[in-house]
């Protein structure tokens, strides 16, 4: 079987990696000049780490990764910390694997020098996807330069602006969802000590909320500051950000959020999207992948973790059904549908529950939190997400 992958990023290199290690060949089709992640960071929760175990990448990827202490909250105006949940030995005895707090560029570069040690050439740059045909007996990936190449089937993992999926169901694109997250990654050495921890934290204030953790080994500490209520006009999803624009959005803010501010080295502003989850997927021999097919709001902290589960998935499935890779694709796509689906709702769900009004005040703040973030409602939204095994999970 010989597999063409529309796009390169972390779910379509996983899918890659994947499937060359079941024996399945594969090209790999970007866009881009080159194989870059923006510089920022990504949490892998334990299910995640499972699927970096099973392709032979984790052990490398640790090194270089940092496996915080715990999660907190923070309250957006007096700094008060609660613990969301424990991390380090108590995620590996409870799920098997850490929780890490990875680089972008760290995960995909591990992934990308994986495929190519497996397959030098399965990569190609510059190659833009502009559609597709398919028959019987295969799939026709057409290129905006003009050539065209032919495989089994196609699975499209070129993100939320997907070609791929616009060219099986229309123009289902997500839409800007009201809100803006302002990013940076700040070296540690431009921090005050008490902002170095080992931690995870999530200031958390009516209509908005910023999150912290360090990175690249504790070199650099990763910043996002997503607020409500604000436009978009511009034609990408991001662009460089005001420093006093950003000040403005979190006026009144704890001073260590002003001291993150104004530590960033630059801020990029970024427009965040959403929508419901799409009904369908596949048609025939293609299919689609990660953002492709389940667009999500960063607040569940899924979106990449999901997207290399569905490559060990799509593997799977395609070694399960080699005879027919229609149906394999369309098992796949069964297997994966209700748990993606699943996630985007819970992370749009969380945009209230970082973001409430309840947290106005100290008072407040204190009987929201005990009643939506103690350890059941807690259990509810995260042990789902962590337990699963991508590598033996039903197909």
């Amino acid at each position: 079987m010989h597999a063409l992958l529309a796009g390169g990023g972390i779910g379509g290199m996983t899918a890659a990696l994947s499937l060359l290690r079941a024996g399945i060949d594969v090209d790999v089709y970007e866009a881009a000049p080159a194989l870059t992640e923006v510089g920022a960071g990504v949490q892998l929760s334990p299910n995640g780490c499972r699927v970096l175990a099973e392709l032979g990448v984790f052990d490398e990827l640790i090194a270089m990764s940092c496996d915080p202490d715990r999660k907190e909250f923070r309250l957006w105006n007096t700094g008060k910390a609660w613990t969301l949940f424990a991390l380090g030995s108590f995620v590996v005895e409870e799920y098997g694997y850490p929780y890490l707090t990875v680089y972008r560029p760290d995960l995909l570069g591990v992934l990308e020098r994986s495929v190519r040690r497996m397959k030098p050439d399965a990569v190609h740059l510059d190659a833009r996807c502009a559609g597709f045909t398919q028959d019987d007996n295969g799939v026709t990936l057409e290129l905006t330069g003009g050539e065209s190449v032919r495989g089994d089937v196609l699975i499209g993992a070129d993100g939320w602006r997907s070609a791929i999926r616009t060219a099986l169901w229309g123009d289902c694109t997500p839409q800007f969802s009201g809100m803006v997250a302002w990013r940076s990654i700040i070296p540690m050495e431009n921090l005050p000590t008490h902002l170095t921890e080992k931690v995870g934290s999530t200031w958390i204030g009516p209509g908005a909320h910023v999150v912290t953790y360090p990175l690249h080994g504790g070199a650099i500490m990763n910043f996002v500051a997503t607020v409500e209520a604000k436009e978009w006009s511009e034609s990408g999803g991001s662009v460089p950000g005001d420093r006093d624009e950003c000040r403005a959005d979190f006026a009144g803010w704890h001073e260590d959020i002003q001291t993150y501010i104004d530590a960033a080295p630059s801020l990029i502003k970024w427009a965040l999207v959403s929508r419901e989850p799409i009904p369908q997927w596949t048609q025939g021999r293609v299919s689609l992948l990660g953002d492709a097919c389940h667009t999500t709001l960063p607040f569940l902290a899924q979106g990449a973790v999901h997207a290399m589960e569905d490559g060990i998935v799509l593997a799977r499935c395609l070694v399960h059904d080699t005879d027919d890779p229609a149906k394999a694709l369309q098992r796949y796509e069964n297997a994966r549908i209700e748990r993606t689906s699943k996630m985007v709702r819970g992370a749009t769900a969380n945009t209230g529950r970082f973001h409430s009004p309840e947290l106005a005040t100290p008072q407040k703040a204190d009987d929201y939190l005990a009643r939506e973030w103690s350890a059941e409602p807690i259990a509810d939204r995260y042990h789902w997400l962590y337990s699963y095994d991508a590598v033996t999970a039903p197909i």
